[in-house]
């Protein structure tokens, strides 16, 4: 097993922020809960091969809208929604692990880790951001059978006061109903979810998800990312580290206004001759009628000065960025849920794209891992 450590927490940040594709999380919040969870003590990254095989996972996330103004997760709401699951669950909840990668959910699972003392493991529910719980949730909605236990804690104290529970049911319904209570509690809650076999992580999960992003991280720290003029030099190296290219560059404007309704932000921002239609997270490039990239591919937006990710919540008309697409399957592990035809359905009908029709028959979830090449 691997400790992380502070330097790993910044990597989190910088890697992580790329995978978000305009969603997962914070920047600020990936900065305090890496570095909190590697002051307290060392975290440890696990690969599957280095827990017991009779092992159950949990999935450790947050749920809502990265742009609603009102939310309010603190750090000790992450470990209370885990020992609620744990209580609840009556399985040997082994190791956790993070639903997506992101600006703050490539650190999911970091502070229980450190505080609980059980592992983080180098995988997830989906290599990059997605904005659907159904789409990290590993095809268990699809599961005959299978019934899902997630625990939330969190809420805006001074507006909405402390909101804790456990809900037990269908998985799609539970996702809903959790979406429902992030709104009125300010806009995003603490989350773990749907204990599971190890062996179902093994054979449906992106494999070797963080390590990825601590890598690109790594490559980007050594690029200067965050420096003024850094930006198309970092570009190039984010795009050959995803095995994607650079589409467009130019002045970011808003082709449909930002909405924050129901749990989603939603919208559609131009760049150069491409629009980025989004759900929390950027789910497709468009070059006037063709369709470029859709997710599950990755899809980033970066600063173009210094070559940081842009997040949704920070794009404001005449920023000047860079867009990146990186087909998903290529260099990049695909999970069982990021191309569960449900999920997908569910966000055609609330952004009103295609997506099901744009998705590459070849990919199979589960059956792809990332190796790290540069290591700690």
């Amino acid at each position: 097993m691997r400790e992380l450590n502070s330097n790993d927490a910044l990597r989190g940040v910088l890697g992580g922020g790329v995978l978000a594709c305009g969603g997962g999380g914070w920047k600020h919040h990936g900065q305090l809960m890496g570095s909190l969870a590697t002051s307290i003590s060392s975290p440890l990254l696990a690969q599957v091969e280095e827990v017991p095989e009779d092992s159950w996972v949990a999935t450790v996330t947050a749920i809502g809208a990265p742009a609603a103004a009102d939310w309010e997760i603190r750090p000790v709401d992450y470990i209370d929604a885990l020992q609620a699951l744990i209580a609840e669950a009556g399985v040997p909840i082994a190791a956790v692990m993070t639903a997506q990668n992101g600006y703050s959910t490539t650190h999911n699972g970091w502070i229980q880790s450190a505080v609980l003392g059980i592992p983080v493991l180098d995988a997830a529910g989906d290599v990059r951001a997605h904005p659907t719980g159904k789409l990290g949730a590993l095809g268990l909605g699809q599961r005959p059978g299978y019934v899902s236990i997630q625990a939330v804690s969190g809420g805006n104290r001074a507006k909405h006061g402390h909101f804790k529970s456990v809900l037990r049911g269908n998985l799609n319904t539970v996702d809903d109903v959790l979406r429902d209570i992030s709104v009125r509690t300010g806009g995003f809650i603490a989350s773990a979810r749907n204990p599971v076999e190890l062996s179902w992580v093994k054979e449906h999960a992106a494999l070797g998800s963080i390590s990825l992003a601590l890598d690109l991280g790594k490559v980007m720290q050594a690029w200067n990312a965050g420096q003024t003029g850094a930006g198309k030099a970092v570009a190039r190296v984010v795009a050959d580290f995803l095995g994607g290219e650079i589409l467009d560059a130019g002045p970011l404007s808003h082709a449909e206004p930002l909405h924050t309704t129901g749990g989603w932000d939603h919208g559609v921002f131009r760049i150069g001759k491409h629009t980025v239609p989004y759900l929390n997270e950027y789910m497709a490039v468009n070059k006037g009628h063709t369709r470029v990239a859709s997710y599950p591919d990755t899809i980033v937006v970066l600063e173009a000065d210094t070559g940081e990710a842009k997040a949704v919540k920070d794009a404001h008309p005449g920023d000047e960025v860079i867009l990146i697409a990186a087909p998903a399957g290529n260099r990049l592990p695909v999970s069982s849920s990021a191309i569960d035809r449900v999920g997908l359905v569910e966000v055609e009908q609330i952004l009103d794209i295609k997506l099901v029709k744009y998705l590459d028959p070849s990919l199979i979830g589960g059956t792809s891992r990332y190796y790290s090449k540069v290591g700690a």
